[in-house]
């Protein structure tokens, strides 16, 4: 019985948590605001070991839906959850990081109740829009998201947090009013809400025309615009990823690892299992749009990163530049791009978490992320600096390290795909090794001249116990990248054999329609 709902019981342990401090923890005094703390802690490992059964659980060789619940829900809806082998690993992803940044909170002093339950319901949200098998139930945990995160960023941030936290929440609510109504849409044509279903369902991809102007691929291609809206704003995909850099600036250190590490990620699988999958006929159609949006992004954002004086926000449109790969990759529509976006997805959350941790151990001290206010950092957090110089590897995408493996394949199915985007793609490289050296060098090496910076300390055990597993995930998925690859290859060879098939036949009609015409 217990197995009959583990994803139901792994999703909703957070929640659950949430519902006993807000009722429980009563008072603003040490021990309540402690007790805080530790129960979240409880609750986001209890999460993790929860999901460990889901993942020795799962037949990786099967592509299909596994562990799944169905039932009746309210209004004549369903309740339906499952993971096949690309949701698992976000599955995954999402609470072997959560522990981490509830552990990456404990200094902070205001409101830690609040905060801590604030996490405990994103954490939630995060993992329903991963397992979730149903449109509307997906959409109710993909919006739902972003009201925790708002918060965090808007009580617990920086001094520009109203101004960040609503472009936050405007950008990525507003592109995704134009899901809901292609979900609408879909559920008209389909007749049904449920995603296996519409996996299996053919969308007309015959010409439209609207208003005098011919649509290629029909509702397919309308659908799949809607679609791109929203997981483009959640990626983000350039242009529309202005709200990113805001939001991390503005966010604690641990809203932007989870922001960085997970809910980007949302945008990657939205793709994974909407537009790819389902619009296949459209996917292929526009699928030279996207790579070159994704190629621009990877040059631009690295540019832009090599002018911050930040280093949030430097980190930050890296992030964009990392997402411009994941995009190419899955856009590329073969074994290695698909493969690639997925690790790549997987390893940046590690990384980019890492990241983000580092600046918040140096903020924690000096209270300011300008780059000039450091240098030398060596001589004095030796510690600090081997692991940061580790991440800022990782990020570059240095063999032995996961940051490589999701580069490399990424690369290799957007050379299949088009060899001009790989050439432009590839640049990126470069310049991530321009800018995160530069970072670094700037931050950590020299001599310590600052006077401020003199009796700065090193990382205690607590920060020391925070990126153990984060170098252990970046280094093992570096030297043994098959613990990810023979995961997901089953579902995403079972994706890409299906979108292959659905375009071909779409060729093929195209085809004899022409030699009609012309007869």
């Amino acid at each position: 019985m217990v197995l009959d709902n583990l994803l139901s019981i792994v999703t909703f342990i957070p929640l659950i948590a949430a519902a006993i401090m807000a009722l429980l923890l009563r008072g603003e005094d040490e021990a309540a605001q402690k007790n805080a703390k530790w129960l979240a802690l409880a609750a986001t490992s209890a999460t993790f070991l929860a999901s460990l059964f889901v993942l020795t659980g799962f037949d990786a060789s099967n592509p299909d839906f596994q562990f799944v619940e169905e039932r009746e829900w309210i209004l004549g809806l369903t309740y339906k959850m499952g993971v096949d082998g690309i949701s698992v690993l976000f599955v995954m992803l999402t609470t072997f990081l959560m522990p981490i940044v509830i552990l990456a909170c404990w200094d902070v002093t205001h409101r830690i109740k609040e905060y801590m339950i604030a996490f405990l319901v994103l954490e939630t949200l995060m993992l329903g829009v991963f397992t979730a098998l149903d449109l509307v139930l997906f959409y109710l945990f993909f919006e739902g998201g972003l009201i925790p995160m708002f918060l965090i960023i808007g009580i617990w941030g920086g001094k520009e947090r109203i101004y960040a936290s609503f472009k936050f929440f405007l950008y990525t609510f507003l592109g995704s009013v134009l899901m809901l109504v292609a979900m609408i849409a879909m559920y008209v044509d389909a007749g049904t809400t449920d995603i296996p279903s519409l996996l299996n369902h053919t969308f007309a991809h015959d010409t439209l025309s609207i208003a005098g102007v011919q649509i290629i691929g029909g509702l397919q291609t309308l659908l799949w615009i809607a679609f791109f809206a929203s997981f483009a704003v959640k990626m983000p995909m350039w242009p529309v990823h202005t709200w990113l850099p805001d939001a991390h600036v503005q966010a604690p250190t641990a809203g932007s690892v989870v922001l960085a590490a997970i809910l980007l990620k949302m945008g990657g699988y939205g793709f994974l299992r909407f537009s790819l999958p389902m619009f296949p006929v459209a996917s292929d159609l526009l699928a030279d749009f996207v790579l070159w949006l994704s190629a621009i992004a990877i040059v631009y954002t690295s540019l832009v990163a090599l002018m911050q004086e930040d280093m949030k926000k430097l980190i930050a449109y890296s992030s964009v530049a990392h997402m411009g790969f994941v995009t190419a990759g899955i856009f590329a529509a073969n074994q290695q791009g698909v493969d690639g976006a997925i690790f790549q997805m997987i390893s940046h959350g590690f990384i980019s978490g890492a990241l983000f941790l580092s600046v918040g151990v140096i903020y924690d001290r000096m209270h300011t992320r300008e780059i000039d206010a450091y240098g030398g950092l060596v001589n004095r957090m030796p510690a600090y600096a081997a692991v940061f110089m580790l991440f800022t590897m990782a990020n570059v995408g240095l063999p032995g390290t996961s940051g490589f493996v999701g580069e490399f394949l990424t690369l290799i199915g957007m050379f299949q795909a088009n060899t001009w985007v790989a050439a432009v793609a590839a640049t990126g490289v470069i310049l991530s090794a321009a800018y995160a050296l530069w970072l670094y060098r700037r931050v950590v090496m020299g001599d310590l001249i600052k006077e401020s910076l003199k009796s700065i300390t090193d990382m205690t055990t607590r920060e020391r116990a925070i990126f153990a597993p984060l170098i252990v995930m970046t280094i093992l998925l570096g030297v043994y990248p098959s613990l990810v690859t023979d995961i997901i290859g089953p579902s995403v060879e079972a994706l890409l054999g299906d979108y292959q098939t659905a375009v071909a036949d779409f060729a093929a009609d195209t085809m004899v329609a022409s030699n009609e015409g012309g007869n």
